[in-house]
């Protein structure tokens, strides 16, 4: 045995323990809106405390521990702690890339662990609608920011023809909205547009019509509880679908349904988890993030489904292109990509 090998995997093991056990932390800044308290100014514990109303011992621990992590800056000579530009940005700002976001929405599938473990057992699933509520809610205001920064200003000037149909009005679908981010952004973006978007999971339509109606759109954008397989309407010039496929156990069945309901010009816009089609290079920061919410909330949730797939977020775009042939469908092409997604346009 190499020693110094064992040393360097117990280093690995010790920053990911750090990371795993500092989630929660990063959970209670994101409720209890403490980072965007330290994002006001410098502060001491007990002048954090006076800032935020929270007891001094328990933020004295917090703010050691963000310094500790390098999510806070510590001043020794004054005691204060305080967040740079950059890393209010990041923890701060609901529309920077929100990563408290993430870690509720981590610590969320997290609390399913008993029944993962289980359904290793059995090959069973776990439905997304059986998880923690801080799943749904986490893994929106995570995902949102990307959509922000990518979907009006790249990916739809990507798709040939598409920008001008939206401008001129268009019927779009979204299909596995959740809570609407997406078709709020398509409407917001283009007002003679109408948008119906469409999820099974009858909470996050609650949540996703709630929103509707805060953006006062609720006139151009409705929502329906369905499934891919049966969401209503025909002739849509734009059916999108943002980061789902992979998770049905029926992929198929609803590129099938794409494809009745797209108008004879239309365009699918299918963004997907960025992934290769060989397996050691998705062996990687993203692909290890990928592969474990893949573990916890994707392939989980396709084997809970009929239909026979379970994909995983690193399915690969061979594997995505399969589907939609096997659908029907003669054009696919990948229009768009980020170190997060890739973007595929597909027609008729």
């Amino acid at each position: 045995m190499d020693h110094e090998k064992v040393n360097e995997f117990l280093g690995r093991f010790v920053t990911d323990l750090g990371a795993t056990e500092a989630a929660g932390s990063v959970a209670i800044g994101h409720r209890l809106g403490l980072y965007r308290a330290l994002a006001e100014g410098p502060a001491t514990p007990e002048e954090f405390a006076e800032r935020t109303g929270c007891h001094p011992r328990y933020l004295t621990e917090w703010l050691r521990g963000q310094a500790a992590g390098g999510y806070a800056d510590y001043e020794p000579a004054t005691g204060r702690f305080a967040l740079t530009e950059e890393q209010a940005f990041c923890l701060a700002d609901p529309n920077g890339p929100n990563v408290p976001a993430a870690f509720l929405a981590a610590l969320g599938m997290l609390r399913a662990e008993p029944r993962i473990a289980e359904a290793f057992r059995t090959g069973g699933g776990v439905g997304w609608h059986e998880h923690h509520e801080d799943v749904f809610v986490g893994v929106d205001a995570f995902y949102r920011p990307g959509y922000v920064a990518e979907l009006i200003p790249s990916w739809i000037p990507a798709l040939e023809g598409v920008d001008a149909k939206l401008t001129a009005g268009a019927r779009v679908a979204d299909i596995g909205c959740g809570l609407g981010s997406t078709s709020l952004l398509l409407a917001e973006a283009y007002p003679r547009t109408t948008v119906v978007g469409s999820d099974y999971h009858g909470t996050s339509i609650e949540l996703a019509r709630k929103k509707a109606s805060e953006a006062g759109v609720t006139d151009r954008v409705t929502f329906e509880v369905a499934t891919a397989q049966t969401f209503a309407g025909t002739d849509y010039d734009l059916v999108m679908t943002f980061d789902c496929l992979h998770d049905m156990g029926d992929p198929l069945g609803a590129a099938r349904r794409v494809r009745e309901a797209l108008a004879p010009d239309g365009t699918w816009l299918l963004v997907e988890p960025f992934a290769s089609d060989t397996v050691e290079d998705n062996f990687n920061p993203v692909g290890r993030l990928y592969y474990s919410g893949s573990t916890f909330l994707c392939v989980p949730n396709s084997l809970s489904q009929p239909g026979g797939y379970a994909l995983g977020a690193q399915a690969g775009e061979t594997a995505v292109r399969q589907v939609i042939t096997d659908a029907g469908f003669t054009g696919f092409r990948r229009a768009a990509q980020t170190p997060f997604n890739v973007v595929y346009e597909i027609r008729p």
